[in-house]
């Protein structure tokens, strides 16, 4: 069951979690003492991440289907997406393993669709909540947070605060829909806007050919511009046309970056032209995450 991006309600009909950032996993425990990690897609990854195999043994014989996203959490306790990028797509057995004790995953788990081989799907939210915290899954690297019923102004300061992705609210009597982006559950991310500096380009494919297909951008530190990554989505037609004009004035033969650029056939600008972009948080590379197009600063050109 998947959510709708929409504001968090203020009526009292709704609970509200943390938008936690990282890779949803559905566990399938057939009472064996065994689990199986299937990814959004379906792919079995139960492999990599092998610190979530005994979560079978604490189950025992009850069969269950759970819902949970898998994160890895930096060292003030939220979620880094960065680092639990180093784990995605490792199969191989020992690597696996290595990188489980580096870096461990936790297994956030928040709903339960079925259990004891009798399906929860048209249970409300509110009793499978509670039919999923009456399992007693506390552990090393998995647990099931708490919700907050009702009090989505409170739940949204509260993940701001603490450095969350946003919030989801999921509507207090609503069944489980399996496949299905339901309006019974709402997701709503805190975005940070931010000023930067445009250093370079990559040209566009197909309709975009000659004009920039993303900004390569960068945010100044003491020794330098640092490069800080390529943003694309949220430009428009005209955007595009006229950045394509102040680029070929401002064209220059190297990068204006102090570090490495890993970003094929960058062309390569001035650091003149400053932007405002919102992005949902920072990568372990430095890099922004999902960075979105918002303006260009005219009023913030740099001159020097």
């Amino acid at each position: 069951m998947l959510a709708v991006p929409a504001p968090v309600p203020e009526d009292g009909g709704w609970a509200f979690e943390v938008k936690w950032d990282g890779v949803r996993c559905v566990v399938g425990a057939p009472g064996d003492g065994t689990v199986r990690l299937a990814a959004r897609t379906g792919t079995d990854i139960t492999g990599r991440y092998p610190e979530l195999a005994p979560l079978g043994a604490l189950l025992g014989r009850r069969p269950a289907v759970l819902d949970g996203e898998i994160v890895v959490l930096d060292a003030s306790g939220v979620p880094d997406f960065g680092l639990l990028q180093r784990r995605m797509g490792v199969t191989a057995p020992r690597r696996a393993a290595a990188l489980a004790r580096t870096w461990p995953v936790r297994l956030v788990l928040f709903d339960v669709p079925r259990l004891d081989g009798r399906p929860l799907l048209r249970v409300p939210y509110e009793e499978r909540r509670a039919v999923l915290a009456g399992l007693g899954l506390e552990g090393p690297y998995w647990s099931v947070p708490a919700h907050l019923a009702g009090r989505g102004g409170d739940a949204w300061r509260a993940t701001r605060e603490h450095g969350y992705e946003g919030v989801v609210a999921k509507r207090l009597s609503s069944p489980y829909a399996p496949g299905v982006r339901s309006p019974h559950w709402r997701k709503a991310r805190h975005l940070v806007t931010l000023d930067v500096v445009i250093g370079g380009w990559n040209a566009g494919r197909g309709g975009l050919g000659g004009l920039p297909g993303s900004v390569l951008v960068g945010v100044d530190e003491g020794a330098g511009l640092r490069y800080a990554g390529a943003v694309g989505s949220g430009l428009s037609g005209g955007e595009r046309d006229e950045l394509a004009r102040y680029f070929r004035v401002l064209a220059r033969e190297t990068s204006p970056f102090v570090g490495p650029v890993d970003v094929p056939a960058p062309h390569w600008v001035e650091p003149r032209l400053v932007a405002e972009v919102t992005f949902s948080g920072w990568t372990a590379a430095g890099l922004v995450r999902q960075p979105v197009w918002h303006r260009l600063r005219p009023d913030l050109t740099r001159l020097d």
